[in-house]
């Protein structure tokens, strides 16, 4: 096999171009930080250079502070790691006063991670973030139960999933809209069709996994809720098939995540259609995951003699022998 510096003479892995476009959001490569991973992105910023990275999505933020879940909130389990944060954070009102300051002094996309216990509660939280200043745009968690609905989960069926994007694309006038998947469904293409259909600039593909951990001396969980969220290397396949499965489903752009842990896991999620990947649980073995993997897959790309990232999406082949 010939090399990609003998077959490409005077090149190097500098001149691979890995700027990624999401709707109409730019990006310098396709490594976002993922939310509930990485902070409000402030807490790296002495350990990463954020401004290598092509994206970061802050923590969730709901209307009002969250305290969050009892400790442990953290289980390492094989291949992967199981959360139970509760998604704690400081409320929006107080992110844009105290944390988007700060984030707006470096030259990265942020995209704000918005929940809620009902549909107003989306309403509210991007009504506060549209008269703030430094944001790239919004990304919805509807993986959280509807209170009003007996607790059943916004993306679980496609007809509650199209309600709240649709209250949510009223409410955000000035910034692209995406949507996080549960992958809790039984067709997660038709809850991504419903995304879509109600203006869903771009989808996330997906959210944990809940499973548990038990400690059988103990007769009780590992974690300090009974269950949690499984993220890591385990759910690499399952989630890529997803991303696979959305890519063909609609025309909006796919952001892949879990289990990046690696340049060929980021690959091979573009291969499949992914414009972009997020990276959650790595960011906790190595808080410099993000931008080492900014740097591996120009490396990676280069000695497979392909000189942008585009070059490679979305050329995965069904097609057997």
């Amino acid at each position: 096999m010939i090399s990609s510096s003998a077959a490409n003479p005077g090149r190097s892995p500098a001149d691979v171009d890995l700027s990624v476009a999401i709707g109409a959001l730019r990006f310098r490569n396709p490594i976002i930080a993922a939310s509930g991973t990485f902070g409000y992105g402030l807490e790296f910023a002495r350990l990463v250079d954020l401004n290598r990275l092509g994206g970061v999505v802050t923590k969730g933020l709901s209307k009002e502070p969250i305290e969050g879940a009892p400790a442990p909130r953290l289980c390492e389990t094989p291949s992967g790691m199981l959360n139970a944060v509760g998604l704690q954070n400081v409320g929006v009102r107080a992110f844009v006063e105290q944390k988007l300051p700060a984030l707006r002094k470096f030259d990265v996309p942020v995209i704000a991670n918005v929940f809620g216990y009902c549909q107003e509660d989306y309403v509210e939280v991007i009504r506060v973030l549209e008269d703030a200043e430094g944001l790239a745009g919004y990304e919805l968690n509807i993986s959280c139960p509807n209170v009003k609905k007996g607790g059943l989960q916004f993306g679980s069926e496609a007809s509650a999933t199209a309600e709240v994007v649709e209250a949510a694309r009223k409410a955000a006038l000035r910034r692209p809209l995406w949507v996080k998947l549960s992958p809790l469904v039984a067709d997660i293409g038709l809850i991504a069709k419903a995304a879509e259909a109600e203006g869903a600039d771009a989808l996330t593909v997906a959210n944990t996994y809940p499973a548990m951990a038990v400690d059988f001396r103990t007769h009780r969980s590992r974690l300090g809720s009974p269950t949690g969220g499984l993220s890591g290397p385990a759910i690499k396949p399952i989630t890529l098939r997803m991303v696979w499965e959305v890519c063909k489903a609609v025309k909006i752009q796919v952001v892949g995540l879990g289990g990046v842990e690696t340049a060929s896991d980021v690959l091979d999620y573009i291969l499949v259609g992914a414009a972009a990947v997020q990276v959650g649980t790595a960011s906790f073995t190595d808080p410099r995951a993000s931008e080492r993997l900014a740097r591996d897959i120009r490396g990676a790309l280069f000695d497979s003699n392909l000189f942008a990232i585009n070059e490679l999406r979305g050329k995965f082949s069904a097609e057997i022998g």
